[in-house]
């Protein structure tokens, strides 16, 4: 009697799923670099997001030679200036494609990579012309973004809730005179699934924080946490800007228009259930009558984008880690930025917090033990 060949483990229990996280940050690490290197005054934001989309198709090529596993793009880049929330990642015939970075604006860069479907996201915020180039109000958001960020790393933690997280989040922008975006969210992720069960939102309203599940973090779960935070008071609203990053989603349903059929096949072929640009499809001006119909029956996720309700500048850190044993590994994070914030965290609760490592090695501890 043939013996059956033992379950694939997807989780991160196994070291080559690990591996393979760690290369996909290695690499959505390296393109974020170069983009923002491109992000200088003048620069156009179509250059930046083809560039930074060539970069993640070549970068992830080179890896995982010879085997038949899929790779690429896990997340499109995105350019998103100011009171652009996310998204922004136009086709060359949209008017946001001729727009130029100035010096002073607040830049919003992401993107992701994903190797045999385990993705490692990332978004960072820069000012075109370096820190000092941005304004006192700009830069008491950066520090509050960044300092709620890792607030919110160090509390996805076994047996925590979804709510600990909203709370250290809302605590930490108030120190800086700041908001949460409204309603926005972080996602548990798990093989092919960027937005799996397990959910954080921010800065809820009564109606969504009674509709909203409350969940406990367990270890061997991966989060893709994304903090957006602005001055004023974090509402958000739609503007007139095209949407061009969609998701297909895992369910079935019959196609009537034969343009939607085909179009959902390609989408299937190039991205899987990975967000997608609709620059990576063959015909943009098909692709977008075909995603109507897609959309109307939940098919694809639209990514809307969104604007700052009073028109301040939005700042995003998006980290995805990895829930272990000795607490939190970063797959893909943002370096540390240079704050120029002249406000402070006074709250014991919060700098004790934040004073903590993301990780800790148990084996040296219990070896200096045995000394």
């Amino acid at each position: 009697m043939a013996t059956q060949a033992p379950e694939e483990d997807y989780t991160i229990a196994n070291p080559d799923v690990v591996t393979k996280y760690k290369v996909a940050g290695d690499i959505s690490g390296k393109v974020l670099a170069n983009v923002k290197a491109l992000a200088v005054a003048g620069a156009k934001i179509i250059d930046l997001v083809t560039e930074g989309d060539r970069q993640l198709t070549e970068e992830t090529s080179k890896v995982y030679k010879g085997k038949k596993i899929a790779k690429g793009i896990a997340f499109p880049t995105s350019v998103s200036p100011n009171a652009v929330v996310a998204h922004l990642s136009p086709m060359p015939q949209d008017p946001e494609a001729e727009q130029t970075l100035k010096e002073g604006d607040v830049v919003k860069i992401t993107l992701g990579a994903q190797i045999d479907g385990f993705a490692s996201v990332v978004a960072d915020t820069i000012v075109v012309g370096g820190p000092k180039a941005a304004s006192a109000q700009a830069a008491d958001a950066i520090a509050a973004a960044w300092y709620a960020s890792e607030a919110a790393l160090r509390t996805i933690r076994p047996g925590n809730k979804n709510w600990d997280v909203t709370k250290v989040v809302d605590k930490v922008v108030k120190e800086f005179g700041c908001s949460a975006l409204e309603g926005m969210l972080s996602q548990e992720q798990t093989r092919n699934v960027v937005d799996g069960k397990k959910r954080i939102i921010l800065n809820p309203t009564e109606g969504q924080r009674k509709d909203f599940e409350t969940v406990t973090f367990e270890q061997g779960e991966v989060y893709g946490v994304d903090i957006l935070v602005t001055p004023g008071d974090g509402k958000v609203k739609s503007g007139e800007t095209a949407t061009t990053v969609f998701k297909k989603n895992d369910i079935t349903y019959q196609l009537k228009l034969k343009t939607s059929r085909m179009i959902l096949s390609e989408v299937q072929k190039k991205a899987g259930t990975f967000p997608f640009s609709l620059r990576s499809l063959d015909d943009a001006k098909r692709a977008r009558m075909g995603l109507q119909e897609c959309t109307n029956h939940g098919l694809v996720t639209p990514y809307e984008v969104l604007y700052d309700k009073e028109g301040l500048p939005v700042i995003q850190f998006f980290t995805t880690i990895a829930v272990t044993a000795n607490g939190n590994l970063k797959l893909a994070g943002a370096p540390t930025p240079e704050l120029t914030s002249e406000k402070k965290i006074a709250d014991q609760d919060v700098l004790d917090l934040l004073s903590k490592p993301l990780k800790t090695n148990k084996k040296k501890k219990k070896a200096a033990k045995a000394e």
